[in-house]
């Protein structure tokens, strides 16, 4: 799978590190078909989608294997009983107004902006309930910017990049939401799947998995 790193592999589901750059499932057009979820049918046939990273972010993806896997997985997305966190690096300095850096929560709905698809906007009428949690990351960022550990609660397209925009703080290498000053900081969106836990689709005990963070 050339640069695609396998997490995890047993006859239930697979656990995979995404690079940033590679689409997770095939997009439109003959260009968009090299993807994740197409490198792994070719090596595990029964390999099914479940979730989704942007093209953008890399890190842990999880796919199932057979079609009853995939059904309890998507029920376990649905019911949130699937946890993902992320790092994210935001440009200006961000501090954490809760004690011994507790979480914080963004409470914003979230809808696209349809004259600048693929972009969502935040939408307190009609946009869905959209929530994210954050706190200050243990390793140190460049001046001008802020490590932060993310954790969505609900799971919407480009959630977590438009939640810290509207917070004042875009996501450094963000082609969508940063200014080109913040864009032009780093080489790729500095945004990462560092670690997944979810119930097995076997035997329901809880098992998580980690990717080391690669900026």
């Amino acid at each position: 799978m050339s640069n695609v790193s396998l997490i995890h592999e047993d006859p239930h589901i697979l656990v995979l590190d995404k690079p940033e750059g590679l689409l997770a499932v095939p997009g439109k057009g003959p260009d968009k078909q090299d993807c994740l979820s197409t490198r792994a049918q070719a090596r595990w046939p029964d390999a099914l989608v479940v979730h989704r990273l942007d093209m953008a972010t890399s890190g842990l993806v999880v796919m199932a294997r057979g079609i009853e896997a995939q059904r309890l997985l998507s029920l376990a997305f649905e019911e949130r009983r699937v946890h993902k966190r992320y790092t994210a690096v935001v440009s200006g300095e961000l501090t954490n107004p809760q004690p011994d850096n507790g979480w914080n929560t963004i409470d914003l709905p979230l809808m696209a902006d349809w004259p600048h698809r693929p972009m969502q906007k935040v939408d307190r009428e009609q946009g869905k309930p959209s929530i994210t949690r954050w706190r200050i990351a243990t390793q140190p960022s460049a001046p001008g910017t802020t490590r932060l550990e993310l954790e969505p609660v609900t799971g919407r397209t480009h959630q977590l990049r438009v939640h810290l925009q509207a917070l004042g703080h875009p996501m450094v290498g963000d082609a969508l939401y940063a200014a080109p000053d913040q864009l032009a900081m780093a080489d790729r969106l500095l945004l990462h799947a560092h670690w997944l836990s979810l119930p097995h689709p076997l035997h329901g005990q809880t098992i998580e998995f980690h990717s080391p963070c690669p900026f």
